[in-house]
């Protein structure tokens, strides 16, 4: 008993002392801490004259529009969505326009009504009038023509959706005596049908064609063999499906010669890379990925006939992330960037041709299309991008802010990068909030940015049309934590020292796009020291800067950079036709807007004596001559 209270003292002394060395770990900890979230402030570089390009309207898209409501129709109109993909995707296969028709691959392949006449007329009479729309080229060889030998899915289980629901069973089929007959509900279609639908519309209907410019080559021909085995019994080859689609291009050229061609429309990560779960072996026995194939036999054909035979390379991509936000918020890297490693990579694994490589994960699908397309069509291939369906990276429970911030490193990439469409097929909570912060307030010309932690802040700028402001957009992807953006601004003298913005965080369950003045949207203001700003972006959230300055950045080709030589167009200003100089023979024109848009893709002017200008709207456009040593630009106006 003696020595208990001394040991007491000294079990008490024991804790003190373990107290006291966990004092100094936290407070380690902290300094550390405070310390690090000093250090890692992030810097982002904007230069306003580097890599200026101009930003395709027609990124700010989306699936499956036409038949919304009145309210729908103005949210549309409020976000100022721009591109309507409005083909219904599988169903363009097989559909019969002279008809309204259209064959479900999904529902026992019954045939349904489906007027895209209807659609058209709807985007016509409710859109904003710079609002485009993309339908479809049905390619596959059959369409639907009559809705009499439908299967009876009424009185076999009153309509119920059920796992057979793709069953062959139109045509007489049924649960006891099999596949139907695709003859009886289907018919041929040949090219000059597919593009029939140009002389309706544009001379019979009175259509405007320059609102109808862009076309899907069909839909997804890779898995044609699942959605469309009622005809495709057993796969195409891929040689086979690139004549199909050398005869209907050539047959949409022929009648619409200012067309937008859009294809392969590939379906899935896989798909980019394999036709029929493989890789394609050509005549000469030599392997490709499947989207390597796609690219050298459209070079071939186009060197061979003279006619161009893709204007936009378009594919579609389902992740499958709903559940994988820190994947999601990284995926607009799959596109440019060639050293990020996808973690759901698949596809990928099989670009060595010689087998299956587990470490071949590094996508960059259309930095590595364009390569191809370097290689086989040439530098200057004009050939540009498109994402027509995306999805499968949310759900009814997935943080709109996650949504937002995903969409958004997408919207800014791709104006980054020059991509011509992008139509999200899935949409979710924070998508309109998005759309119509871009669609509305983000610039017409992309600029040079830079993050040094583009895993945790995505930057992106751009200039208004006039060069008069600067937009700059930060993206913190960060899930959990706020972080510090140091700006530095290069070549751009801003004239105000507080300016203001805008910005996206914390939103809630539920949409909260209303309209235009009635959304998320917060107005922020921000303070400039020089041509540098620093500012604290909440976690998963969207900002936009917006600079004045009283030295505006040139935008447009000016005259001082058109041709001094004193080749004739006349008349200018024009109406149908522009007649050119005999000395312009041997030259190749192409038409671009003043956005650096191209409506007409290079021509061989050696057998024509003017340029059909009757399909452009009236405006100023700049005309392009080159040879294999001259390059010379003209300004025109059409009446």
């Amino acid at each position: 008993m003696i020595y208990q209270p001394k040991i007491i003292i000294f079990e008490t002394e024991i804790v003190i002392n373990q107290l006291y060395d966990m004092i100094k770990q936290l407070l380690c900890i902290y300094i550390l801490a405070a310390f690090t979230a000093i250090s890692q402030s992030i810097n982002i570089t904007v230069d306003a004259t580097k890599n200026l390009h101009s930003i395709s309207p027609w990124i700010y898209g989306r699936n499956n529009n036409t038949e919304g409501t009145s309210a729908d129709w103005k949210i549309y109109n409020d976000a100022n969505l721009r591109m309507y993909r409005e083909n219904g995707g599988n169903n363009t296969t097989k559909y019969n326009w002279t008809n309204g028709l259209c064959s479900h691959p999904d529902w026992y392949n019954n045939v349904y009504n489906d007027s895209w006449d209807v659609s058209a007329n709807a985007f016509l009479s409710k859109s904003n009038k710079n609002a485009q729309i993309l339908y479809g080229i049905p390619i596959l060889g059959m369409v639907a023509s009559n809705t009499k030998n439908n299967f009876d899915d009424w009185s076999y289980n009153s309509s119920q959706w059920w796992s057979g629901t793709s069953n062959n069973w139109a045509g007489g089929g049924g649960p006891t005596t099999g596949n139907g007959d695709p003859n009886k509900y289907l018919k041929n279609w040949p090219a000059d049908s597919a593009v029939g639908i140009f002389d309706y519309w544009f001379k019979k209907k009175g259509f405007d064609p320059n609102r109808f410019m862009y076309w899907n080559m069909d839909n997804e021909p890779e898995v044609w063999k699942g959605t469309h085995d009622d005809i495709a019994t057993s796969a195409i080859t891929a040689e086979d499906y690139m004549q199909k689609y050398f005869a209907f291009a050539k047959a949409a050229r022929a009648k619409f010669p200012n067309v937008k061609l859009l294809g392969p429309v590939s379906t899935n990560e896989w798909q980019w890379y394999h036709w029929n779960d493989d890789i394609v072996t050509d005549k000469n026995n030599k392997t490709y990925t499947w989207l390597e194939y796609f690219i050298k036999r459209i070079a071939e054909e186009q060197k061979a006939s003279g006619i161009r035979l893709l204007d936009v390379l378009d594919v579609h991509f389902y992740p499958g992330s709903a559940n994988n936000p820190e994947i999601t918020l990284q995926l607009h890297k799959l596109w440019f960037d060639t050293q990020w490693s996808y973690p759901l990579a698949n596809g990928s694994k099989s670009l060595d041709l010689g087998g299956w490589n587990e470490d071949s994960t590094k996508e960059f699908l259309f930095e590595r299309c364009n390569r191809w397309l370097n290689k086989y069509v040439g530098l200057n291939h004009g050939v540009n991008f498109s994402l027509s369906e995306y999805g499968a990276i949310g759900n009814d429970n997935t943080d709109a802010n996650v949504i937002a911030c995903w969409y958004a490193t997408h919207l800014g990439e791709f104006a980054n990068h020059n991509v011509e469409l992008f139509t999200p097929w899935d949409w979710y909570k924070g998508q309109w909030e998005v759309l119509s912060l871009f669609s509305n307030y983000y610039g017409q010309y992309s600029t040079a940015t830079t993050s040094s932690n583009s895993d945790k802040v995505a930057a992106f700028s751009s200039l208004s049309s006039d060069g008069d402001s600067l937009m700059i957009v930060l993206v913190n992807k960060d899930q959990t934590n706020t972080q510090t953006a140091n700006i530095s601004l290069n070549h751009f003298t801003p004239s105000a020292t507080t300016v203001g913005g805008f910005q996206l965080s914390d939103l809630g369950s539920t949409e909260t796009y209303v309209s235009k003045v009635n959304n998320a949207l917060k107005t922020k203001s921000f303070t400039i020291s020089g041509t540098s700003i620093s500012t604290s972006l909440p976690k998963l959230s969207v900002t936009m800067i917006r600079i004045p300055t009283a030295q505006p950045i040139a935008t447009e080709v000016d005259d001082d950079q058109l041709s001094s030589k004193v080749y004739e167009l006349y008349p200018n200003p024009c109406r149908d036709k522009i007649f050119l100089d005999d000395r312009f023979a041997g030259y190749k024109a192409c038409i671009q807007d003043i956005y650096g848009r191209t409506l007409q893709y290079p021509i061989e002017v050696g057998s024509h004596k003017y340029i059909d200008v009757s399909m452009l709207q009236r405006g100023n456009y700049i005309i392009n001559f080159s040879n294999d040593s001259d390059f010379v630009i003209h300004k025109i106006a059409k009446e």
